[in-house]
């Protein structure tokens, strides 16, 4: 069977529903494949109407022509990119898919590789949406708490964060505003409103006042989400959103963990983080300070647990200190606060080390994993333990901050950390109490997880393995004093 040559005429001209219209581009683009359209012969545009029109007036047929799952995935993600050259690639690369089936796995290709350029661009910015979106809580006019953001995403990416906001904040509202579209969550709608106008973006002081203003001028809570693309001036305007109907009952669920204290680190260093995730692997990349290892660690791309963690969670304690504390990863809480150890883990820790007589703050504490690896259950995220690739990947941050902070001791705090710290599994109990020499000449004790102490339902037990918690954490001490 031979396959028709592509004809670059007539012209076609494919008029999308917004910039983000997949399932339209996904139509036009089998349409224009039945009848053998060629690349250079469409003009893609975005004006809302979201039809194909040609010169000579056939939108012809869908084609039964099929491609692989890899390239719909592609697709999807490369279809949020700002580039204005983005529709007419993927139809180019769908045309030479039909021809030439293992396109996708030559790298070298120009069109591949722009196409995979442009999705690790739109994955960035996501990902830098959710680490770095930074919410304020407002009164509603219900009396009840609104959390509300300003941010202005790389890439056309808010639609995709906000199902993880959802996620994060089932139980409280939230907007999000950008000047792409707007999200809005009342606990049991996920709506959609045109974006806000980026020339009258406010300054933190401001962003109450300017919310307030744009919702009265352009959002009526409970929209549905199949109204997001309609202009302001085509509906009418709303009451102010003082007189809405509340969108949901009073707020529920436990109150937000504080901000955490920690300083954001600068321009530069999120900027050089930036330029190494792109361009360069971690491999490569030489770190010597704290700082530099905490920008890093929010570019990460190493594994995929970036993609549903709030933020990257560094270590933290002084850049010398004799001792060093390697958990698993962050959990629900650390992941909000940005900080290890500061939830009920962390409050077990604290108790433990101040019976043992040792600082937490000449402590660095830290972990062998630091994005936070979960499952949702309903509303909750259930801690799952990193697998040993996770780790592994991971390991390159750990010896950075072993490398900074020089401790004399390190403390593997469960079976996960060793695993980091020694490169092998060990078994917690037949190792405690002993001094595990480390090939940078440091001492290694493990012994149990916090965490361990808390799940033991028997009060017995509980005691016992704090009292031996307690024991290791001296004996630790001992060795870095």
């Amino acid at each position: 069977m031979t396959i028709p040559d592509l004809q670059a005429e007539p012209q076609a001209i494919v008029r999308l529903a917004s910039e983000t219209d997949f399932p339209g581009w996904r139509e036009a683009a089998r349409r224009l494949r039945a009848r053998h359209v060629a690349p250079e012969a469409v003009i893609w545009t975005v004006d809302g109407a979201g039809n194909l029109l040609d010169a000579a007036g056939d939108t012809g047929a869908p084609s039964t022509f099929t491609v692989p799952r890899a390239f719909v995935e592609l697709a999807g993600t490369v279809i949020r990119h700002r580039s204005d050259e983005r529709f007419a690639l993927l139809y180019r690369i769908l045309c030479r898919l039909e021809r030439e089936t293992g396109l996708l796995a030559v790298k070298a290709d120009p069109d591949v590789r722009k196409a995979h350029g442009f999705a690790r661009a739109v994955a960035q910015a996501e990902h830098q949406m959710k680490a770095f979106t930074d919410f304020k809580r407002f009164a509603g006019a219900d009396g009840g708490e609104v959390q509300v953001a300003w941010f202005e995403p790389a890439h056309r990416v808010t639609e995709a964060a906000a199902a993880f906001f959802v996620r994060r904040f089932a139980n409280r509202r939230f907007s999000v505003l950008t000047p792409d579209v707007c999200a809005h969550w009342d606990t049991r709608e996920l709506s959609f409103t045109p974006g806000a106008d980026p020339a009258d973006a406010p300054r933190e002081d401001g962003l109450e006042d300017y919310w307030r203003s744009y919702c009265a001028a352009g959002f009526r809570p409970g929209q549905p989400a199949r109204d997001r693309r309609n202009p302001p001036e085509a509906r009418p305007i709303p009451q102010q959103i003082a007189h809405a109907e509340a969108p949901s009952p009073a707020m529920v669920g436990r109150t937000p963990s504080a901000p955490s204290p920690r300083a954001p680190p600068s321009g530069r260093l999120v900027r050089a983080a930036q330029r190494a995730s792109r361009d360069a692997s971690y491999d490569g990349q030489a770190v010597t300070t704290l700082e530099e290892v905490h920008a890093g660690v929010q570019m990460c791309r190493r594994c995929d647990l970036y993609r549903d963690a709030t933020q990257g969670v560094s270590g933290e304690g002084p850049a010398r200190a004799r001792m060093m504390l390697v958990g698993e990863q962050p959990g629900d809480q650390e992941d909000l606060a940005g900080r290890p150890f500061v939830g009920p883990a962390g409050q077990m820790l604290d108790k433990a080390l101040a019976a043992a007589g040792v600082p937490r703050d000449q402590t660095y504490v830290t972990n062998a994993v630091k994005h936070f690896k979960h499952e949702l259950r309903g509303k909750k995220r259930i801690h799952k333990t990193p697998n040993a690739g996770e780790v592994t990947a991971c390991r390159w941050w750990l010896e950075n901050e072993r490398r900074i902070v020089r401790p004399r001791v390190i403390v593997s705090l469960g079976a996960t950390a060793a695993l980091s710290v020694f490169g092998k599994p060990l078994a917690i109990g037949k190792m405690r109490q002993q001094a595990l020499q480390l090939p940078d000449q440091a001492q290694g004790v493990v012994t149990y997880h916090p965490s361990y102490l808390l799940r033991l339902p028997d009060a017995d037990a509980k005691a016992k393995a704090y009292a031996l918690f307690v024991e290791d954490l001296k004996f630790a001490w001992s060795l870095a004093a």
